[in-house]
């Protein structure tokens, strides 16, 4: 999968978060909690150093409760970490998480010295719309087309505590490519940098192996696909995902598939576990390793051979 998705304004904004970071007390950054992991900006825990930060697990009502605790537990092993899950749909969630901020800085919180946060997302993990539920007005603009926002805004949330909004930032190379095709299906990507019916194979194998209870309740399936090709096939038919000859549009009956994931049709799923980023942080470390010394030893050919 070849995705190109580093705009300008991205490269601009993560300049402006370090050129903020020395008025910044601590960070909010908003994930989704059906990829924690693959939603979490690797290039933000290098910014943010030893900073607090509070780790939203958003869009929990389209999530696995269980695993959504479970990572909770575990990226609150990283230090000055804590997390919050969210659903937007809840009230008093805004309390829960000023009663953190003000956690990580009991002696701050006042009008002379108010607690000063950066809040980060990587675009349509729902950043927007918390923050104008934090503010109890509309202050961002929301959407569900990525990278809504473009400026960063300096925001007083009228409690002494100061927010400062950055766009949806996301990092040059995805070296994890599960990651890069979660991120596709759950909408973080936008839609003209994708190819559906490749990413709804990807989707098509995680369901059948995990949750194909899901996939004969939401299709009416008689019997059980054999492969990927079969499921979306079988989709496309029950749908009217059809063309000439009675053949499916395996495209359009992708884009549907993809659509009832994102909807919330398919059910509460997670698509990725610890236990799962574990071996696959192994394995993508073995493949970046690999390159390097192919790269290496290349670099050293071309000397001997000029």
């Amino acid at each position: 999968m070849s995705i190109n998705w580093y705009p300008g304004h991205m490269h601009k904004a993560q300049k402006e978060i370090k050129k903020r970071l020395p008025e910044v007390d601590m960070f909010i950054e908003v994930l989704d909690a059906r990829i924690p992991f693959s939603s979490e900006n690797p290039m933000l825990a290098e910014i943010r150093g030893n900073k607090p930060c509070i780790k939203i697990l958003n869009k929990t009502d389209l999530a696995d409760d269980a695993l959504t605790k479970e990572w909770q537990e575990y990226l609150e092993q990283k230090k000055n970490t804590k997390t919050l899950a969210l659903n937007l749909q809840q009230p008093n969630k805004s309390e829960q998480i000023f009663a953190l901020c003000r956690k990580f800085f009991p002696n701050k919180g006042t009008k002379i010295s108010p607690i000063t946060c950066l809040i980060t997302g990587i675009p349509n993990v729902g950043k927007s719309t918390l923050i104008n539920t934090l503010a109890d007005r509309t202050i961002a603009k929301t959407g569900n087309e990525p990278a809504v926002t473009q400026t960063q805004q300096r925001i007083d949330l009228g409690n002494n505590i100061i927010l400062y909004d950055t766009p949806g930032l996301l990092w040059p190379k995805v070296e994890n490519l599960d990651s890069g095709y979660r991120l596709a299906i759950t909408g973080a990507i936008k839609d003209t940098a994708i190819e559906y019916d490749d990413i709804a194979y990807y989707a098509a194998e995680y369901f059948l192996n995990n949750h194909p209870s899901a996939l004969f309740e939401r299709y009416s399936l008689e019997e059980p696909p054999r492969d990927e090709t079969e499921l979306l096939e079988a989709i496309g038919r029950k749908r009217g995902a059809l063309v000439s000859g009675g053949h499916v549009n395996l495209n359009k009956a992708s884009a549907l598939f993809i659509h009832d994931f994102r909807s919330g049709a398919l059910g509460s799923v997670t698509l990725e576990t610890p236990e799962i980023i574990e071996a696959e942080i192994v394995k993508t470390e073995r493949i970046i390793a690999e390159k390097a010394a192919l790269k290496a030893a290349r670099k050293k050919n071309w000397k001997k051979k000029r």
